[in-house]
C-alpha cells in the first residue's frame, strides 16, 4: 500500500480531519512492519489523545490491528465460544470461578489472559501460585484442551494484534494511555482475534479502576461494545462497581483459594453475584440463554471443569497454596458500618507487599496479599481484626500500612456504588 506519508497523516489528524481507511491500514502496516518510526507514530498517538476518532475511523484502526496478525478460528470446536475481558481492578478474580461454569454450561472459553501492572491483580499470576501451573499453552494443547475440557486460561501468543504490543508499549512511554479511542482498540484487536462468538466487556469504575468515573466507564464500554459488533461478535458490557475491592482477598494465592470457594457453592455474595451475571451474559451472547449457571456450581459441574483445567495447564488441584512467611492484623478504628473499604489503597497495599509488579519484568510473590474480614455495609467493633497482609518480607509491611492510611472508614458518608450500574449493548 503506497503512496502515503507518515508527516500527511499526522498533520490531517492534528489539524481535526477524518483519516481514510487507505490511511489507517497504512500507518498501522507500516508502524508494525517498522518502517514508520515510533517519534512518527508517537506524534500520531498524540493527536489521536487529543483530536479523538469518529466511530468509522476507529473500526477501520482497530480491523487494521486485528489483521496485523491472525484471528483465531474456533469453528472446528463444534461447539459456541464466549470470551469475558475485565478492565480491572483489585480483588477481581472473576476469570478464574467463570472460565470453567460457563465451559461446564456448555460453551467453550477461549480466555488468553495478561499479568499485573501496579495495583490491579493479573490473572495468569494468580494461576502461578498453583504448584505446576503452567501460563502458556501451545495452538495444537490450546484447541484440544479447548475440545476437551471446555476451557482454557493462557497467556496470549505473539501472533494476535502485534500492532497492539507496539502501540501498547509506546503509549506507556509518550503519555498517551488515556484516551477512550486507545484503550478500546487496545482490547477489542486482542479480543476480536481471539475468535470468539460471543464477548462480554466488565467494564469497571471506581478509586481501584483504571476509570474512576462512572460516566467514562459508560463511555468506554459503548466504544468497545461498538467495535465488538462492528466486527461480527455479540458483544455486551456491564458496569461494575470498583470503589471497594471484590471478595475479601487481593493478592495471588488468596484469591485462588476464594475462587475455589466459590467453584465450592459458597465464597463471598458479591464474587458469586458478578461471577453468575457475567455467566449469563456469556451463555446468553453465544445462544445458550435457557442455562442456569447457578445449577452447574451448585451441583458441582463448574468444580470438575476447574479440576481438569488447571490439570491440563499442569496444576495440581490438591496442592496446599502457598503460605506467607510474616502475617500482620490491622484492627478496625471503631465501632459501627464499614462505610470505606478503599479498592485503590487495598490495591497499592498488596502491591506493596509483594503481589503485584511496578515493571513488567518484576517478580511477583505467590503468598503476598491482603484479606479482609468484613466489606461495605458490615458492622465492626473497634479494635476487631478486619484487614490481615500477607508477605514474605516483613521489611514491606510499613509500607503497605501507609498505603492503608485512610482507607477503612466507619459510619462515614460514603455511599457505595452498586454492584452493577449499567448494562450496556449495541
Amino acid at each position: 500500500m503506497a503512496g502515503f506519508d507518515a508527516i500527511d497523516v499526522i498533520r490531517a489528524k492534528r489539524d481535526g480531519a477524518g483519516l481514510s481507511p487507505e490511511q489507517i491500514r497504512w500507518v498501522i502496516d507500516a508502524y508494525t512492519a517498522g518502517s514508520v518510526p515510533d517519534e512518527q507514530m508517537s506524534a500520531l498517538l498524540m493527536a489521536v489523545f487529543f483530536r479523538g476518532m469518529s466511530a468509522d475511523e476507529l473500526a477501520v484502526w482497530t480491523q487494521a490491528m486485528i489483521d496485523s496478525g491472525e484471528r483465531k478460528d474456533l469453528s472446528p470446536l463444534g461447539r459456541p465460544t464466549a470470551d469475558k475481558h475485565s478492565t480491572g481492578g483489585v480483588g477481581d478474580k472473576i476469570t478464574l470461578p467463570l472460565a470453567p461454569l460457563v465451559a461446564a454450561c456448555g460453551v467453550a472459553v477461549p480466555q488468553l489472559s495478561g499479568r499485573g501492572l501496579g495495583h490491579t491483580g493479573g490473572t495468569l499470576d494468580k494461576l502461578e501460585a498453583i504448584p505446576g501451573w503452567r501460563a502458556d499453552v501451545h495452538e495444537e494443547a490450546y484447541l484440544a484442551q479447548l475440545r476437551e475440557v471446555g476451557a482454557v486460561i493462557c497467556a496470549a501468543g505473539n501472533d494476535l494484534a502485534p500492532a497492539d504490543k507496539k502501540l501498547y508499549a509506546l503509549r506507556d512511554v509518550t503519555g498517551t494511555v488515556e484516551s477512550i479511542p486507545l484503550i478500546a482498540s487496545s482490547i477489542m484487536s486482542k479480543k476480536i482475534a481471539e475468535g470468539a462468538d460471543a464477548l462480554v466487556l466488565d467494564v469497571k469504575t471506581g478509586s481501584g479502576a483504571f476509570m474512576k468515573d462512572p460516566a467514562a466507564s459508560r463511555e468506554l464500554a459503548r466504544t468497545m461494545v461498538g467495535l465488538g459488533e462492528a466486527a461480527g461478535v455479540r458483544t455486551v458490557a456491564l458496569v461494575t462497581a470498583m470503589d471497594r475491592p471484590l471478595g475479601r482477598a487481593a493478592g495471588n494465592a488468596v484469591e485462588v483459594a476464594e475462587s475455589v470457594e466459590v467453584l465450592a457453592g459458597g465464597g463471598p455474595a458479591d464474587v458469586v453475584e458478578l461471577t453468575l451475571a457475567l455467566a449469563r451474559e456469556m451463555l446468553a451472547g453465544a445462544g445458550r440463554p435457557d442455562v442456569d449457571p447457578a445449577e452447574a456450581l451448585r451441583d458441582g459441574r463448574a468444580m470438575d471443569v476447574w479440576r481438569r483445567m488447571i490439570a491440563a495447564q499442569g496444576g495440581d488441584p490438591d496442592a496446599p497454596l502457598p503460605q506467607p512467611a510474616e502475617k500482620h492484623v490491622v484492627t478496625a478504628p471503631a465501632t459501627g458500618t464499614l462505610t470505606r473499604l478503599d479498592a485503590y489503597a487495598l490495591g497499592v497495599a498488596a502491591w506493596r507487599l509483594g503481589a503485584g509488579r511496578a515493571r513488567k519484568e518484576d517478580p511477583v510473590s505467590a503468598a503476598a496479599g491482603v484479606t479482609w474480614n468484613a466489606g461495605v455495609g458490615q458492622q465492626v467493633t473497634e479494635g476487631q481484626p478486619l484487614l490481615e497482609l500477607h508477605t514474605d518480607d516483613p521489611s514491606r509491611i510499613e509500607r503497605a500500612l501507609d498505603a492503608l492510611h485512610g482507607a477503612i472508614g466507619v459510619d462515614t458518608d460514603d455511599v457505595p456504588l452498586p454492584l452493577v450500574l449499567d448494562r450496556i449493548t449495541a
